[in-house]
């Protein structure tokens, strides 16, 4: 399944990071920002296309360090029909480059509903004769707890795609406890999802490294519980948010990967995109400044995991 493209990708870098595309445009530098102004006008296709611009500049200077991209929907949902053009434009871009691309939707629907956007992100719409495959990532994230009526019209079209997707159990947010934390009978919420996203994936097991097609989204703010959740959930794979900017470490995260330091990929957003901000140069050396906080944050989380 699609969690063994996604490995072989981390095991050729021997890095284990996928980098967020989540830009706004006070994160934009200021040079790209006024040529697209000065192109397009101040408007939504100008910002669009400032986004664009940034987003394919940090893909260039990132490709060869980080496996792996992650798109947050809504920040192009932000800038209308014109935003997810650009998104589109940013997956097929990222394709293309050899990354490894998460669509970050938290999407959590049900019947049609769910099979539509399961559709547009993931598989192809039948158009009279034809189809098309509007956005085509690689994964999705899906918020569960509508239960398995909003996860397996995505995992059925997972399954026909080869492709996965990640379910959020136990979200690096501080008031995630207020749900998920919560006692249900004899079990934590949290670790009835992490069970429900294994009992979702059996039988979808990757043949090359035995991960399900259905992952869990577990935050690097909770080390106790992504080490609690790492042994729960053996054939479950990780996305880790909370890397960097909401507080989690390197050491933090070790425990989200099994002895072979496989089993997880750690996220960071404005750590990698908004990096030039802290360099002086205003902007002008934001590949430069991207590249070298992946590596960076690569080398951090290598002193603590061995990548086999």
């Amino acid at each position: 399944m699609s969690f063994d493209v996604l490995q072989d990708k981390i095991k050729a870098l021997k890095n284990p990071t996928v980098a967020g595309l989540d830009a706004r445009l006070s994160h934009v530098p200021p040079h790209i920002l006024k040529a697209c102004f000065a192109e397009y006008g101040e408007n939504a296709k100008g910002a669009a296309e400032a986004i664009w611009r940034f987003n394919q500049g940090l893909m260039d200077a990132l490709e060869g360090v980080v496996p792996a991209v992650k798109p947050q929907a809504a920040y192009y949902e932000a800038l209308g029909w014109q935003g997810m053009e650009v998104l589109e434009r940013t997956i097929r871009y990222a394709k293309e480059k050899g990354f490894f691309v998460i669509a970050d939707i938290k999407r959590g629907d049900i019947g049609s509903t769910a099979t539509a956007y399961a559709e547009g992100w993931l598989g192809e719409t039948k158009v009279g004769n034809s189809v098309i495959r509007p956005f085509d990532a690689d994964c999705v994230t899906v918020n569960g707890y509508m239960g398995s009526d909003a996860v397996k019209p995505f995992l059925d079209c997972c399954i026909a795609e080869d492709k996965c997707l990640f379910v959020l159990v136990k979200t690096s947010n501080p008031s995630s406890g207020e749900l998920q934390d919560m006692v249900a009978g004899d079990r934590v919420v949290y670790k009835v999802m992490g069970d429900l996203t294994q009992r979702w994936g059996k039988g979808t097991e990757g043949s090359k490294y035995g991960y399900s097609a259905v992952g869990a989204v577990v935050g690097a703010t909770y080390p106790a519980e992504l080490r609690e959740l790492r042994k729960r959930l053996e054939n479950t794979f990780f996305l880790v948010p909370g890397y960097g900017a909401q507080g989690g470490t390197a050491e933090d995260v070790r425990y989200a990967f099994d002895r072979f330091g496989r089993g997880a990929i750690i996220n960071s957003s404005r750590g990698i995109f908004y990096a030039w901000s802290k360099t002086g140069k205003d902007g002008m050396d934001y590949q430069e400044a991207a590249r070298a906080a992946a590596e960076k944050m690569r080398d951090d989380i290598r002193q603590y995991v061995t990548i086999l």
